[in-house]
């Protein structure tokens, strides 16, 4: 099944954005989220076990939708296809990822931070974009902004976000989803307290837009 990026906010207010430091870490944490209502993960390759954490998670439980994030290179885009993800995320926009997502049907959501970059992706055919790093770069005031000159194009936000924040973020007619790195959080993951993880999953979930 072919899915477009924009689909992925369908599936939920919040894609956690997911750094896995330990194999052993990826199922548990991917069923854990999954548990709380979370379907699409974004798995960042951040750490030299990122692939076969998204490999693994991918092959464990299928109704997922795994996606690569820190896409940085046309290397990291074949690697990511290759391990099984369903869509790909970068931290900013080159012609050479877009080109190579494009010719080998991964479907990208790529950053940008600033007008000229939403230009650039725009060119190439892109008007969903993440906005990273979003808090860093002018959050919600920037999105108001952007929203002028640029009215078609919709935006995931992700950077600094909070389950405070969110529902701020997700008020604006140009955002459709939140990224968000606190449901994953480190010392939850080093205990292994997947319990706290559905928690925060559920809690994201719920989250009014």
């Amino acid at each position: 099944m072919s899915i477009t990026t924009l689909s992925l906010a369908s599936h939920g207010p919040v894609i956690p954005v997911i750094v896995i430091h330990r194999l052993e870490d990826a199922v548990p944490m991917a069923e854990a989220l999954f548990a709380g209502g979370v379907r699409v993960l974004e798995v960042t390759l951040r750490t030299p076990v990122a692939l076969q954490a998204m490999a693994a998670i991918a092959r464990a439980l299928p109704q997922a939708i795994v996606g690569a994030g820190t896409l940085r290179s046309v290397a990291d885009v074949a690697a990511a296809k290759d391990a099984g993800c369903q869509f790909g995320v970068s931290p900013g926009y080159t012609d050479a990822i877009g080109n190579a997502c494009l010719e080998i049907g991964l479907p990208l959501l790529p950053g940008v931070s600033t007008a000229s970059e939403v230009m650039q992706a725009n060119a190439a055919g892109y008007s969903f974009l993440k906005l990273f790093p979003a808090v860093a770069v002018g959050g919600i005031n920037l999105l108001k902004a952007l929203a002028g000159p640029f009215p078609d194009v919709l935006f995931c936000p992700t950077g600094g976000i909070t389950l405070e924040t969110a529902p701020q973020f997700l008020s604006l007619p140009t955002v459709k989803v939140c990224g968000g790195s606190w449901l994953t959080p480190q010392d939850a993951v080093d205990a292994g307290d997947w319990a706290r993880i559905t928690r925060l999953a559920a809690e994201a979930s719920a989250i009014k837009r």
